[in-house]
C-alpha cells in the first residue's frame, strides 16, 4: 500500500492514530510502508533483532525499542540482507544503525536516529513482541504502522 500516506490517514482517522514525533532519520530504499508490527525491546544488543529477522517476516515491520542508546548498532547490512531475504518490510530502530549505504540499496524500509561504526554486544539480553515506548507513541505488537516522508502513525488495526 504505498499509496497511503500518513496526512491522509490522520485526516481520516484523526486522534484515533498515534503520531510519533519526529527524530527518525531515513536509511533504507524504501520510503513508504503501511504494516503490521512485532517488536523487540533491547539495549544495546541486537541478539533478538538477529533471531527476530531470520524469521519469515510475513510482510512485517520489526520496530526494535534501544532506548535510544547511540553507542552500538543494532542493525548493519548483514541483518538487513536477512530481513530482505526473509520477507520484512522494515526496521524500525529507537538508536543506530550502521552500514548505511549498503542498507540504502535494499528494498527494505529503515528508520532509525543515527549511525554508529560500533557493532552491538551479544548478551542475548532484551524481550520480544512486548509493548514498546518511543517518541511519544507506544506500539503494541501486532499494531499497524503507517510511515511516509510525513512521518509514522500507529493504529491497532489494520489502515489503508
Amino acid at each position: 500500500m504505498p499509496d497511503v500516506l500518513t496526512a491522509d490517514l490522520y485526516d481520516e482517522h484523526g486522534d484515533s492514530l498515534q503520531v510519533m514525533l519526529p527524530g527518525l532519520r531515513d536509511f533504507g530504499g524504501v520510503r513508504r510502508r503501511v504494516a503490521q508490527v512485532s517488536t523487540v525491546a533491547c539495549f544495546q544488543d541486537n541478539s533478538l533483532v538477529r533471531d527476530a529477522l531470520a524469521e519469515p517476516g510475513e510482510g512485517r515491520v520489526l520496530v526494535v525499542d534501544g532506548g535510544g542508546s547511540q553507542r552500538f548498532a543494532l542493525l548493519g547490512d548483514q541483518l538487513a540482507a536477512r530481513a530482505v531475504a526473509n520477507g520484512w518490510a522494515g526496521v524500525v530502530v529507537f538508536g543506530c544503525i550502521r552500514d548505511t549505504v549498503a542498507i540504502g540499496a535494499m528494498p527494505l524500509l529503515v528508520r532509525a536516529l543515527g549511525a554508529t561504526p560500533r557493532k552491538t554486544q551479544k548478551r542475548g539480553e532484551g524481550q520480544r513482541d512486548v509493548p514498546v515506548r518511543f517518541l511519544d507513541v507506544t506500539i503494541q505488537p501486532g499494531a499497524w504502522m503507517a510511515l511516509d516522508e510525513d512521518g509514522a502513525v500507529i493504529s491497532p488495526g489494520p489502515l489503508g
